[in-house]
């Protein structure tokens, strides 16, 4: 194994984490965004206010991505099993 495969497994390792969390991240962000918003307009500052509404949107955006997830990772494992099955 040289420099170039570490390298390459690497670089698909980051990109099947970048993938397999953007879901979780991004929903997470739209309701923080949205909350906030609303917490400005009734100038209601309850900071434990956007806890529940964030986790909610967090599992729902990974139930419902789960599939897709699960195939990113299978992926990435097989690229990995078969790089070591032919000795890189």
């Amino acid at each position: 194994m040289n420099e170039a495969d570490a390298l390459e497994i690497m670089q698909a390792a980051m990109r099947t984490v970048l993938i397999a969390s953007g879901p979780a991240i991004l929903a997470a962000m739209v309701v923080g965004v949205g909350v906030a918003f609303l917490q400005a307009l009734t100038q209601v500052q309850e900071m434990t206010l956007t806890f529940v509404p964030k986790i909610v949107a967090i599992l729902l955006a990974v139930g419902l991505t789960a599939p897709f997830i699960g195939s990113q990772i299978n992926l990435f494992s097989q690229l990995v099993f078969s790089r070591i099955q032919s000795g890189f």
